[in-house]
Order: C-alpha cells, then sequence, then structure tokens
C-alpha cells in the first residue's frame, strides 16, 4: 500500500519503520528540518516537508493515490484536520488518527476518522488483562463499523454457571464465538455448551451492547 504518515517524532519514525520492513511505499510529512533530516538519514527519501494539515501539502504528497493515511503528531486538533482533509478532499480510504484525550475518540468518529489509537486506552486495556476481577476486556474495536471484540470472564458467583449457552439471552448482534477453559485449548462455542465457573468467553458485540453483554453473561 502506499501511506502517508503525518507527524515524524518518535511515534511517526518507528511507525514508518515498521511499515517500511513490510514492504509498503510510505511518506512521512514532517514540519521540522531536523526531525526530517534524522529520519531521512535511518530509513532513506521518505520525508516531505510541510503542514500535514494543509490540503496542497497533502496534494504534494500524493493523497490523491494514497491507500491510507495515519496521523499521529502530538496535537489532536492537528491530527483530525489532517484526517478530514485526506478523507474528503481527496478520498483516502482509510484514515487513522492518534489522540492524547481519551475523551475526543468519540469525536474524532462522528467526524468520519476511520480508526483512533489512544495511548491511555491502549494501556488500561493491557491493565485489564492482567487483573483477575476484571469482568471485561476490550481485545479489538472495529470503529468503523460500530462493534467490539470483548473476553468475559465468567466469576464463581455468575448466575449463568451451569447453564446452556442456548439459555443465554445475549443482545441484538451479539455473538459469543470462542471459549477459552483452564487446562484446554481454545475453541468454537455451540450452544448446548454448559457455562462453567473460570471459563472466559470472546465476544462480538455492538459497541454500545457492552453492558447488555456483561450482564447477560454474569447473570446479574
Amino acid at each position: 500500500m502506499y501511506i502517508i504518515v503525518i507527524g515524524g517524532g518518535k511515534v511517526g519514525y518507528h511507525l514508518t519503520k515498521a511499515l517500511l520492513d513490510e514492504g509498503h511505499e510510505v511518506l512521512v510529512i514532517e514540519k521540522e528540518r531536523n526531525r526530517i533530516e534524522f529520519i531521512c538519514s535511518e530509513l532513506g527519501s521518505v520525508c516531505l516537508h510541510g503542514d500535514g494539515c494543509e490540503a496542497a501539502t497533502q496534494a504534494e504528497a500524493g493523497a490523491a493515490r494514497a491507500d491510507m493515511l495515519i496521523s499521529v503528531t502530538g496535537d489532536d486538533g492537528d491530527n483530525l484536520v489532517a484526517c478530514q482533509v485526506a478523507k474528503h478532499r481527496y478520498k483516502v480510504p482509510r484514515t487513522i488518527a492518534r489522540t492524547t484525550n481519551p475523551k475526543n475518540e468519540a469525536l474524532f468518529r462522528l467526524l468520519g476518522v476511520d480508526v483512533t489509537i489512544n495511548s491511555t486506552n491502549v494501556i488500561m486495556e493491557n491493565i485489564q488483562q492482567e487483573v483477575p476481577t476484571h469482568v471485561l476486556t476490550h481485545l479489538f474495536t472495529i470503529q468503523d463499523r460500530g462493534v467490539e471484540i470483548v473476553e468475559i470472564k465468567i466469576p464463581a458467583d455468575s448466575e449463568s454457571v451451569g447453564k446452556r449457552i442456548r439459555d443465554i439471552l445475549v443482545p441484538t448482534g451479539s455473538l459469543l464465538m470462542l471459549m477459552m477453559r483452564r487446562d484446554q485449548n481454545p475453541f468454537m462455542i455451540n450452544p448446548d455448551m454448559v457455562i462453567q465457573n473460570g471459563d472466559q468467553i470472546i465476544a462480538l458485540t455492538p459497541t454500545n451492547s457492552e453492558e447488555q453483554l456483561k450482564a447477560a453473561l454474569r447473570g446479574k
């Protein structure tokens, strides 16, 4: 793919390096000339000096033929504007924006950004996976479809323990996919399966049905 990266800081540099290693064509748009010199000395001639929020700069970068634009500057406003210019002016199929404030993620999606990445949420999700008492863990969000993949742990006091999967009334649009049970490999869920204490269920669910799914599986 041809991918444009806005921002040549540490995040932009390492992202660009990883994308180049995978064989993609990448161009970094960066304002600071010293960062451009550093990136080019390390990765080759992959930089364009300019403001990634400006339509003229994106035009010079070839945004009209880009498959994806990823904006990873430290400024949420710049990242939003860069993605909107790419999406609406140059019809870039996929835009990804870094956000420093988790509260901005919903606004970004409302304004057309396909995917948002927030380091605070990423850290919290990793913490959740390490906390045994945490019932629901977010694994992956498909933001432009409004669905997510979650892991739900079944505690000993759950009223769903001993019930068959077919007897659990999950929200509309939710799908129970995989079961992870102690000392066993993950396996596909079937309707006659009986839920046990300590089971971990991988499910696909609409984002706005997360709490209902958790309540259904916990039986509370």
